[in-house]
């Protein structure tokens, strides 16, 4: 499939061809999770997001190298160059050593991004595993002349760097106001300006995670490790580098100063940054008690849920929203989600079962048949679907548009309604075609999954259907005597249980899990 995929680039602030260094292939780096807590809403929209990019290129053809770090070192309080190290606090509270809590939240962050149906990176380095590439890293950018040693740390030196590139190119920050807007911290002191970063700290001797340097015992600065590994994985050039609008001022600023200084390209051609996600119109945050985790939401033991809503409900809600924009959570979308998402698998569940006409292609081509029972002037049936199928992928080409890939699957799920309906005919064609856009777009490219089938399995699924038609075999032997009563009291008991009953023309009934 031949596609041309337009990106908005955050560099150049507007939306650019993309054109691989590579042709057929696709580099991608993406700034993973700090693993020092439970992986949240913030981690979930990156994490799908992204992985419904893996996908499209997947699905394009192109071979990818999906690298996403996990940051277990150097990233202290505040984002700055002082303070506790995020892990090492964590580890001093909990009373465990730091790589133990580094693992238990690794481990917990790539459950929660299974349950979401996100794929795994093809490369996950961790920054505690690449000191040396990041040490080496300093040396270069200190021989070129943009880094300075004091005291046994060494900082970036923006002033140098700012006379012959532009620090604020990615933001679109002036120097100047930074500058102005900077508060004084512990250890500025060290710094000749307070716009200067950390590439290297000397540890203080409470610090745990300490490395030798030729400057000190020491550990990284936050920033260095996504540069170090970047490099080593993709190449000093390579594709695409993403992650939360959050990170783009200081770290990927820095990341750019970072690739210029030591090798004087900025190494990535493509930079993408998902929106944030807020809470009833407000930042998502533990100060304003609106803080909540994957697993909240799976269990709805949250005071904001009056539910539970599972990996594919939150998946879908964040489909809804172009990556881009901002994305408010609260309860009643997640319900709102919930049964967007419930309809859109019940469909790909009916498709499968359609009752197609050997002849109905043939009429459908013939009698220009649509879905809204016109004919006059209107496409075919097929074309209609052809026409549905390709704007998808339009859509998922324009920068990754998925509330309107969405929108026309949901076009989709009406044909498939008015097919089980009788209200049109379809043929072995449109059958195809329509099985091909939920199995391809729905869930190859955009991740999602019929969770009542992976939960139950297939042997679980014939269960469950098994003993569905014992209970409408007995309805419909109750409607047959005219025992009106009974039939409503099955009927009513399953609609108690989130089972709706349909009655069909040819005296059929057709059931679906509300």
């Amino acid at each position: 499939m031949t596609r041309d995929i337009q990106i908005y680039n955050t560099l150049t602030r507007k939306k650019e061809k993309f054109v691989p260094i590579t042709p057929g292939r696709v580099g991608l780096y993406v700034c993973g999770p700090t693993v020092y807590g439970e992986p949240h809403l913030g981690h979930a929209r990156p994490g799908v997001t992204f992985d419904v990019l893996v996908r499209l290129f997947k699905q394009l053809g192109y071979k990818v190298r999906y690298v996403r770090n996990i940051t277990d070192v150097g990233h202290l309080e505040h984002d700055s160059d002082s303070g506790e190290d995020k892990i090492e606090k964590k580890a001093r509270l909990e009373e465990l050593e730091p790589m133990e809590i580094a693992q238990t939240y690794t481990i917990s962050f790539h459950h929660a991004m299974d349950r979401l149906n996100n794929f795994p990176p093809s490369i996950e380095p961790h920054a505690s595993g690449h000191i040396i590439e990041q040490i080496e890293f300093i040396k270069k950018i200190i021989e070129h002349g943009f880094a300075y040693v004091t005291n046994g740390s060494v900082y970036f030196d923006v002033a140098a760097y700012n006379k012959k590139y532009y620090y604020g190119e990615l933001s679109g920050r002036n120097l100047d106001d930074m500058m102005t807007n900077t508060r004084t911290l512990d250890g500025q002191d060290e710094k000749r300006s307070p716009a200067d970063f950390a590439l290297w700290k000397k540890a203080q001797p409470e610090h745990i995670m300490r490395w030798p340097s030729p400057w000190s015992d020491g550990f990284p600065g936050w920033h260095l490790e996504c540069s170090a590994m970047g490099e080593k994985y993709l190449g000093k050039e390579f594709d695409i580098h993403g992650g939360g609008m959050d990170l783009m001022f200081p770290h990927h600023e820095c990341e750019i100063a970072q690739n210029k200084a030591e090798r004087g390209t900025g190494g990535v051609h493509y930079w993408m940054h998902n929106n944030m996600i807020t809470i009833n119109g407000q930042k998502m945050g533990k100060s304003l008690g609106n803080f909540i985790t994957l697993n909240e939401l799976f269990t709805g033991t949250h005071k904001l849920l009056t539910q539970a809503y599972t990996p594919m409900t939150i998946r879908f809600f964040i489909l809804q929203a172009q990556y881009r924009g901002t994305l408010d959570f609260s309860n009643e979308a997640l319900l709102a989600a919930e049964k967007g998402y419930k309809r859109m698998m019940q469909a790909a569940k009916d498709v499968k079962s359609l009752k197609e006409s050997a002849s109905a292609y043939e009429e459908n081509k013939n009698n220009n048949v649509s879905p809204d029972g016109k004919s006059e002037g209107k496409k075919t049936l097929i074309q209609q679907i052809e026409e549905l199928y390709n704007n998808m992928y339009d859509a998922l080409c324009d920068d990754l548009n998925t509330p309107v890939a969405l929108s026309y699957l949901f076009e989709t799920v009406k044909i498939v309604n008015q097919a089980k309906d009788g209200t049109i005919t379809v043929g072995n064609k449109e059958k195809e075609l329509l099985e091909k856009i939920f199995s391809e777009v729905a869930m190859c490219v955009l991740g999602l999954k019929d969770e009542d089938e992976s939960a139950a399995g297939n042997g679980g699924t014939k269960v469950v259907d098994g003993l569905m038609d014992l209970v409408l075999a007995e309805r419909k032997e109750a409607r047959e005597k005219k025992d009106w009563a009974k039939s409503d009291v099955i009927r009513d008991t399953l609609n108690k249980l989130g089972i709706k009953v349909k009655d069909n023309k040819d005296g059929g009934t057709d059931w679906s899990i509300d």
